[in-house]
């Protein structure tokens, strides 16, 4: 069954996608996805670009962002981003920092492709069209992080750096983390050549190679292969089900997974796409957020 689950308020809101399982079980917790619906950006970024990168009107985007926060149920204050490079970085944000690149790229937090905090009434932010975004809550000490995975954040494994940071900084215990894979391009329309796939095979040989001792846990239960080559060096890659593996690797429980089935890629009546319109377009954005008790 997918995780995330459309909400729609009407004309005057933005389109969201919902993680309803988090948000019902973890009280004043909001988290999920953002559609291209319900915004306010001319073609191409038609309508709810999010992101302040792509070319788009200033006004426009920031009328985006806080129609989105408005829709939540938040302050626009409260919103808080990285300047994304494809990187493994992972930033721990502190109060103090509440709000950076809300309102310009230049305030928000450089070079960081995660971000993780235990502060309430923060909300962090992060952008995709395709990329995946990855989503990590720990109940027992309240800390969380959202991650942007590429092709290049993914060998570089950003799912268990953002992990082991939850770890060092607020005493995580990764067997007790949720943990949540959100829409992104699937392998349906994600085809690849050599000079990603040297990067990714040697990744997948040794996740492969783990698999026997961590079957137990469910690791090969999915039953999908994290690629499939196509020859003359492509692939179809998957690269929310490498993400999945290297989650579990890291000591998330498999069964505190959660894995969307949207494909970017499939809908671009719903979602941005970078590789199915060409790089003209939008980006959505993930969230994360627990108001104060």
């Amino acid at each position: 069954m997918e995780p995330f689950k459309i909400t729609d308020r009407g004309e005057a809101s933005a389109v969201l996608l919902h993680l309803d399982t988090w948000e019902e079980k973890c009280e004043g917790l909001t988290v999920g996805f953002t559609t291209r619906q319900g915004g306010h950006s001319a073609s191409p970024r038609d309508s709810l670009n999010t992101a302040l990168h792509v070319g788009d009107d200033l006004a426009a985007v920031l009328r985006n962002r806080r129609r989105t926060a408005e829709t939540l149920g938040w302050d626009f204050a409260a919103w808080t981003c990285a300047e994304q490079v494809h990187s493994a970085r992972v930033r721990v944000v502190a109060s103090a920092e509440r709000g950076r690149g809300r309102e310009s790229r230049e305030s928000a937090i450089q070079d960081t492709d995660a971000l993780v905090t235990n502060e309430p009434d923060l909300l962090l932010v992060m952008y995709f069209a395709d990329c995946v975004p990855l989503y990590f809550y720990d109940p027992e000490t309240g800390a969380m992080g959202l991650a942007h995975a590429g092709w290049k954040g993914t060998v570089a494994d950003i799912a268990g750096e953002t992990v082991r940071t939850m770890a060092a900084s607020f005493g995580t215990r990764p067997e007790n983390l949720l943990a949540a894979i959100g829409p992104s391009i699937g392998p349906c329309c994600y085809e690849v050549d050599e000079p990603v796939m040297k990067h990714v095979r040697p990744l997948v040989s040794e996740l492969m190679g783990e698999s026997e001792s961590l079957a137990g846990a469910g690791f090969e239960s999915r039953g999908n292969p994290p690629f499939i080559e196509r020859g003359n060096g492509r692939a179809s890659l998957d690269l929310k089900e490498i993400n999945r593996h290297l989650m579990i690797k890291a000591g998330i429980l498999p069964s505190r997974i959660e894995l969307s089935s949207w494909c970017t890629g499939c809908r671009t009546d719903l979602f941005f796409s970078h590789r199915k319109e060409n790089g003209a377009t939008g980006r959505m954005m993930s969230w994360l957020g627990k108001k104060r008790g």
